[in-house]
């Protein structure tokens, strides 16, 4: 039996469900401006579970883990892997899972190497880093996002089925934006990355650019629905392997991503508006699944 409760009609729909998954939403940083005293109330007021983010610097950890734990949030910290070559990298994923360990975050969400990688290069990077996520004891999603190894489908496949113990976070709109075309053509590696996915970011992608200007556009209905159809092959995939819990985090971004006037800089929708519809939908939608 599924409960919806809402709380407005511009508040996200809260879920309680009864059977063996259910869905949380987080709320990125990206874009926000305030304080985190601030911001955080009103994200849970929201109807958010959480927060995805980057690592705050070293002097500011303190208050945010005082902030989550008062207003009982849970946290993604967003992480970015550096440097030369792939040791360099694997260095600077060391030290950031580390950090995240510290934190006590349960999952991380990695941009991990750089698109000019070979092969060679990246099945070694993804090799250790799997070591590494093993050791420290906290799941690592790996981003499919544009500049990093896994930037296109036809990147990610290979060591997806080189490593079936690696994990995604699936950012699809990158996709759409580097093959300039809805990727339903490429179904068996959608099917594959369902298999792997551990957190999705639910930003929408068209094929001239990562982000629709507004999901809710009717304009831009046929992106979101493909979209969705992959988020829901995704959930399936969950609920088989028998996930307590899928995360999703409505990643939509500032200017220069979301659209903006011309001579102005005016963003042409407003950000919060578009995150905040975007995870009522996903709610509602998750909320629908079976009945």
């Amino acid at each position: 039996m599924i409960g919806i409760a809402v709380r407005g009609p511009d508040q996200i729909v809260l879920i309680f469900l009864e059977h063996e998954m259910d869905l949380k939403i987080f709320r990125h940083l990206w874009g926000t401006s305030g304080a985190w005293a601030e911001l955080f109330p009103r994200f849970l007021a929201d109807g958010y579970i959480g927060i995805e983010t980057s690592l705050p610097p070293a002097e500011r950890c303190g208050e945010m883990r005082g902030l989550l734990k008062a207003h009982s949030l849970e946290y993604i910290p967003q992480i970015f892997t550096q440097g030369a070559g792939v040791e360099e990298h694997l260095e600077s994923f060391l030290k950031q899972v580390g950090r995240c360990a510290e934190f006590g975050a349960k999952l991380i969400n990695c941009h991990s190497g750089r698109d000019v990688w070979t092969a060679a290069e990246a099945e070694d990077f993804y090799g250790k880093a799997l070591e590494i996520e093993a050791k420290v004891a906290v799941t690592v999603a790996h981003e499919t996002h544009r500049g990093r190894v896994f930037y296109s489908p036809w990147t990610c496949a290979p060591i997806l089925r080189k490593f079936p113990d690696l994990k995604l976070c699936c950012d699809y709109s990158h996709w759409v934006c580097v093959a300039e075309r809805l990727i339903d053509d490429q179904a068996d590696i959608l099917a594959l990355c369902a298999e792997h996915c551990v957190h999705i970011h639910a930003r929408v992608g068209y094929e001239e650019g990562p982000q629709v200007p507004d999901p809710s556009a009717p304009e831009y209905l046929r992106h979101l629905q493909a979209h969705e159809a992959w988020w829901d092959q995704i959930w399936s995939s969950q609920q088989a392997r028998g996930l307590a819990h899928s995360t999703l985090t409505p990643e939509f971004g500032p200017p220069a991503y979301l659209h903006t006037l011309p001579h102005t800089n005016v963003p042409v929708a407003d950000l919060a508006t578009v995150c905040n519809w975007q995870a009522r939908r996903q709610a509602e939608r998750f909320a629908r699944r079976g009945t």
